[in-house]
């Protein structure tokens, strides 16, 4: 893996002989990820040169999003409000955080992920229970992780899986995830009969799910 500059942007290259196409992605920090079989960097140049357009239009998208990043071991981001980690409500995560061994950023992450799958755990439980009752819908289990792309999920097998960064956001938003999810046990689609039946339990889904499309997953 090396790295080098197109115009302000850090490119990082992640070279794979295998690789039949050019992948080209965007991260934050105004940072470029190009994965090719082709190490030569003045190829790489010229491709960005001529994905130009797209990847200017991806930093603006970037600068519209809010991230749900956090200074580690200073804060806490619990349902859109921030806390000091000296707050009653970063007490668990504090507790995780001063058993740690080896003080390195790797440990000091899978510590807030910890926290945050636990707070998900209790917190979405209670809300899938309380939407599916009101909604007369059953699923068969609820799983928990942490995923990069993705608020939720719901398969054929009327398993839902909710991403724990939903603890992040504002409760209306995860209220909005819950209630999509649970939609799906109906309709494994998104027709109109499928966004018609989460209107009617949050009449305001259409500028709920707008305000989840501007929250960037992906650091």
């Amino acid at each position: 893996m090396s790295k080098l500059f197109y115009k302000s942007y850090e490119v990082e290259l992640k070279h794979n002989p295998k690789l039949k196409n050019t992948y080209i992605g965007v991260r934050a920090n105004k940072k470029i990820v190009v994965k090719t079989s082709n190490s030569s960097h003045s190829y790489i140049l010229s491709i960005l040169e001529l994905r130009d357009s797209w990847i200017e239009k991806q930093f603006q998208k970037q600068q519209t999003h809010i991230s749900l990043e956090v200074n580690l071991e200073d804060e806490l981001l619990l349902f859109s409000q921030r806390y000091s980690i000296d707050s009653q409500e970063a007490t668990l995560l504090r507790e995780k955080l001063n058993k740690l061994r080896v003080n390195s950023k790797k440990n000091i992450l899978k510590s807030y992920d910890e926290f945050y799958k636990i707070v998900a755990k209790t917190y979405l439980s209670q809300r899938a229970e309380y939407y599916s009752s009101l909604m007369g819908l059953s699923y068969n289990e609820i799983k928990y992780r942490k995923m990069r792309s993705r608020w939720g999920s719901c398969s054929s097998k009327k398993i839902i899986t909710f991403n724990t960064e939903l603890i992040k956001v504002d409760k209306t938003l995860i209220d909005y995830v819950v209630v999509h999810e649970l939609a799906h046990l109906k309709h494994m689609n998104h027709s109109k009969d499928f966004h018609s039946l989460v209107a009617i339990y949050l009449p305001e889904s259409k500028q709920l799910r707008n305000s989840l499309k501007k929250i960037s997953l992906r650091s």
